[in-house]
């Protein structure tokens, strides 16, 4: 039996290219570091199968050999997908069981706009499936963009559990960096109020982001940058400068994490 529930399965080609930029940076060692063909999991991939196919092309841009399985659970899904198998890429159908031939653990799995469809309350479930699935030193990465990939916020999670949480966004169309606050992760989109941590992180960001107006006649990347930089004072964030100036901020999940969770 699948595990879990057909979604809306809303896609569009180059939505996740955010996602797929910084998991092609901050995986890049373990994809590089396997000694077989590393695998890739799309789970829930959506309706057509394109954002299975431009992440099997940016992960060979890291590993030439990387190899990538859609997972639906949505079966008319799996046979609308099929056509674009080659060596490399294949569709299958499943859920948070992943029913990988053989048993096979993958180094990756990619997770987007899946568990915003769930209750609160299922996603740790979910997660402990998914993280039991990983290969040693695999990722998986589990978060929410917009319809047309400028708003992007995932969780990046290790075998024993979350370990980052980071936000994307096309600077040019942010007023405030709270305007991603409509693309938290389901584990956290409903702690965004007064007392829980992701609110008071968000709180500051806008207000650092005030403070760094001065550099916006130098651009949006700029401004950004400042703003990150004011914050790493009291928040422990986890990547630098060069991740900044993408539109990109990584913050440690403990600094983040509900209240109780």
């Amino acid at each position: 039996m699948a595990e879990g529930r057909v979604t809306r399965g809303t896609t569009g080609r180059n939505r996740l290219r955010r996602m797929d930029r910084w998991i092609a940076a901050a995986h890049a060692p373990a994809l590089r570091r396997a000694r077989a063909a590393p695998l890739a999991v799309d789970l829930g991939y959506g309706a057509e199968p394109w954002t299975a196919v431009e992440l099997l092309t940016r992960l060979r841009a890291v590993r030439a050999d990387a190899r990538v399985t859609g997972v639906e659970i949505a079966p008319e899904r799996v046979a609308a997908a099929l056509p674009h198998e080659r060596p490399g890429l294949r569709f299958v159908r499943g859920g948070f069981e992943l029913p990988l031939p053989g048993g096979e653990r993958p180094l990756l799995i990619r997770a987007a706009n899946v568990l915003r469809q769930y209750a609160e309350d299922e996603v740790p479930g979910a997660w402990a499936l998914l993280c039991a699935r990983l290969a040693p030193g695999g990722l998986l990465v589990e978060g929410t963009c917009d319809e047309v990939g400028r708003r992007h916020v995932w969780v990046a999670l290790g075998e024993a559990g979350p370990l980052t949480v980071t936000f994307a966004a096309r600077l040019g169309s942010l007023a405030t960096p709270s305007d991603l606050a409509e693309r938290l992760p389901k584990a956290l989109i409903h702690r965004n109020v007064p007392g829980e941590p992701v609110h008071a992180f968000l709180r500051d960001f806008d207000r650092a982001w005030a403070a760094a107006a001065p550099y916006g006649p130098l651009g949006a990347r700029q401004r950004w940058a400042h703003a990150v930089r004011a914050l790493a004072a009291d928040w422990p964030l986890a990547d630098g400068p060069r991740r900044w100036r993408q539109g990109e901020v990584t913050v440690r999940w403990a600094a983040l994490a509900p209240l109780r969770w």
